[in-house]
């Protein structure tokens, strides 16, 4: 094997995980409730991207531990606030929305990820829409 392959080699395993392309990234939710007259579409930004994960077919040879696939999630984040116009007085006009703030590879929180491998398409509006940055 020649010097340069084995010094790619040795790289990628080391600082793959770092390599990952697992950042913030744009996304727009759209936001109604079905007593306010209007949709509201908030920008923010959600952990999306490529995380380094194991082959698990020889899952009867290894170690379970060895066997959980990375996922981007969020390392950090902070919430904010959005006023969801046209609603009634009797209606609690206020949305709070997640922003990640720096992310990071590792195994999926349900707590506040969606762990699913199909998504369903609901992030649509039905009302009129406003948007909000």
């Amino acid at each position: 094997m020649s010097p340069f392959f084995v010094m790619s080699l040795l790289f990628g395993l080391t600082f793959g995980q770092t390599a990952s392309l697992c950042a913030p990234s744009e996304y727009t939710i759209h936001v109604e409730k079905r007593e306010c007259a209007y949709c509201l579409a908030i920008n923010t930004t959600i952990c999306a991207g490529f995380c380094m994960t194991r082959d698990s077919n020889g899952k009867k040879l290894l170690l379970k531990n060895a066997l959980s696939q990375n996922v981007c999630t969020y390392k950090e984040m902070l919430y904010q606030t959005a006023l969801i116009p046209g609603c009634p007085h009797h209606t609690i006009p206020y949305y709070s929305y997640p922003v990640a703030v720096s992310c990071k590879c590792g195994k999926c929180n349900t707590d506040y990820s969606d762990c699913v491998r199909e998504r369903v398409r609901t992030n649509y509006c039905t009302k009129p829409q406003k948007l909000c940055n």
